[in-house]
């Protein structure tokens, strides 16, 4: 059974230039203990559906369907979805330094969470916030919660918003580009006490990223996004094996890679379509170097079982499906 189902969600915000559908007709779904990586460039909607996912979009249009562990998100009512929010599904923030409060030290930012949601007191909230910090790799962890985040480095900050997100128990997190401004050796071990903390607790983690290494790190299914939508989804080892999309494709030739002959990156040409015109049909055909007519006309759809593609090419494929 799945901990997390989403079927055809659709985020619009409106703007004085007209709405803006962030993400349009999304569905996936993620269970218990796996790693599912959604990846795209900026702007193709994924962090909107992860806030979505949380109930932080109150300024938004959200339609479709957000099942978090039996219980619907969409249309839920606030205090529902506060209840759900922590305890159910719990968040890891690109930026730690900006979703921490400056006036307040790191041990009582996470002691609240544990009363507001445990009824805990004082003293035992603060008692499991010095046993969080020690279990993501804080030293000194019963002085260091007195601390205040600006006295934090950069990888350290992001271990404290780690114990904050773990602080009610939640069945799945969601780290929406956890490693995007820390260094590569920094960026490795907060990867990996996200990988141990999932085998601990169980978790199910959704992993937001540009990065389709940290993909090949972690996680075990991939959902490739472009302008809102899913345009690949499959088990990680068959997308990086073989790639369906063209746009799959393309990110996969702009990595630089440590084996074979020295050359040139190989970039996607062009840039993404604005939200406020998208393109008819397949919303990557502008860019797309093997587009045939149909694609500048008919919309794809997800094709195929275990690795899927909205790929109008591969309605005349063979054996490309599995």
């Amino acid at each position: 059974m799945s901990l997390l189902s989403v079927r055809d969600l659709a985020v619009e915000f409106r703007t004085a230039k007209g709405p803006v559908r962030a993400v349009d007709g999304l569905s996936f779904s993620l269970e218990e203990g796996r790693t599912l990586g959604i990846v795209g460039e900026s702007g193709s909607g994924k962090s909107a559906a992860s806030l979505a996912i949380m109930g932080l979009l109150g300024g938004a249009r959200v339609s479709g369907s957000i099942e978090l562990a039996g219980t619907q998100v969409v249309g839920a009512d606030r205090e529902r979805v506060r209840a759900l929010r922590g305890r159910k599904v719990a968040m890891i923030f690109q930026d730690p330094l900006s979703s921490l409060h400056p006036h307040y030290s790191v041990g009582e930012q996470i002691a609240e969470a544990r009363r507001l949601h445990f009824g805990a007191s004082r003293r035992a909230a603060r008692g499991e916030a010095v046993r969080l910090l020690a279990d993501v790799g804080i030293p000194d962890p019963g002085e260091r919660a007195g601390d205040h985040p600006h006295r934090f480095s950069g990888g350290m900050r992001q271990r404290v918003m780690i114990a904050m997100a773990l602080a009610c128990e939640p069945d799945l997190l969601i780290a929406d580009e956890p490693t995007t401004a820390l260094d590569v050796t920094v960026q490795a071990q907060i990867l990996e006490l996200i990988a141990r903390i999932q085998r601990e607790r169980g978790l199910a983690v959704l992993m937001i990223t540009h990065d389709l290494g940290v993909v090949a790190r972690v996680a075990d299914d991939v959902l490739v996004m472009y302008a809102g939508r899913a345009v690949e989804r499959a088990p990680a080892d068959a997308l990086f094996a073989v790639p369906l999309h063209p746009y799959t494709r393309g990110l996969l030739g702009s990595l630089p890679r440590l084996t074979g002959p020295p050359g040139e990156l190989a970039p996607i040409a062009g840039a993404p379509p604005s939200p406020l015109s998208p393109p008819a049909g397949c919303p990557f055909h502008p860019r797309c170097a093997e587009r045939v007519e149909v694609c500048g006309t008919t919309r794809p759809v997800l094709l195929g079982t275990s690795h899927q593609a909205a790929c109008h090419l591969l309605t005349t494929a063979k054996g490309t499906t599995g």
